[in-house]
């Protein structure tokens, strides 16, 4: 008799790793430029509807593998000490895992006490959402390969206004993400967004010069001029002066 409750764990193990293994197979990474996959979920901050619940501002869907381990913690607190800047930009943070809400809420109180980077303790105001499901992991193609099973990848999601997926970037586990480098894409991001003459070229910071894929009428009278602020490195490479 001792033995059935044991043996039922175990068929719940197995079950519950199936469909994991099912959600990897039929899962799959929206494409750019598609439509951002809407869920509900609770969260720290609440229930929460996306995207209906974030209106026109940009998103970032920001995935971790697990709370409570070294890697996600710091990524976190990098976000909590830009989280005023991402604002100013227009900019909303949704952080996802597996955990259940129990273990986002204590992980984020027990983070809010730490000194990080001697800045003192941060309030994390981003909602820290509960995908115990494997659901939106699925949808955005975001679980672990069978050997990190019930977790997701260190996934990256910039959302526009407009709802539409603008660019994703994927991690592994044992690498954590450059903040510096999330805000540098979403700026370039938005730079187009404002502009889609304009194209944004390796290494660009804002501020620095733009490219320009095809001349317009407008471009031509400029390259005219002598101190226009187009100029060539060949034929297929034209700048454009961004100050």
């Amino acid at each position: 008799m001792k033995k059935k409750p044991l043996y039922l764990l175990m068929l719940v193990i197995l079950a519950a790793n199936a469909g994991f293994a099912q959600k990897i197979e039929s899962q799959r990474i929206p494409l750019i430029g598609s439509n951002a996959p809407s869920f509900k979920a609770p969260s720290t901050n609440g229930a929460i509807v996306f995207p209906e619940d974030f209106g026109k501002s940009w998103k970032i869907l920001f995935a971790h593998p697990r709370d409570f381990t070294p890697v996600c913690s710091s990524e976190v607190l990098e976000l909590a000490r830009l989280q005023d800047e991402f604002i100013s930009l227009n900019t909303q943070i949704i952080v996802i895992s597996v955990d259940r809400l129990v273990s986002h809420q204590s992980w984020k109180k027990d983070l809010e006490e730490v000194d990080y980077k001697g800045l003192g303790k941060m309030k994390i105001n981003f909602p820290l959402v509960v995908d115990s499901s494997y659901a939106i992991s699925s949808n955005y193609g975001m679980l672990d390969s069978k050997s990190n099973a019930g977790q997701s990848v260190r996934g990256v999601f910039f959302v526009d206004p407009e709802n539409k997926i603008r660019a994703f970037q994927f991690y592994p586990n044992e690498v954590g993400r450059n903040s510096e480098e999330i805000l540098r894409v979403l700026k370039a991001l938005q730079m187009h967004h404002a502009n889609n003459d304009i194209v944004l070229p390796s290494n660009w910071q804002p501020g620095s010069d733009v490219m320009i894929p095809f001349l317009s009428k407008e471009d031509k009278e400029e390259l005219k001029k002598p101190d226009s602020k187009i100029y060539y490195l060949n034929w297929y490479m034209i700048f454009k002066k961004n100050k």
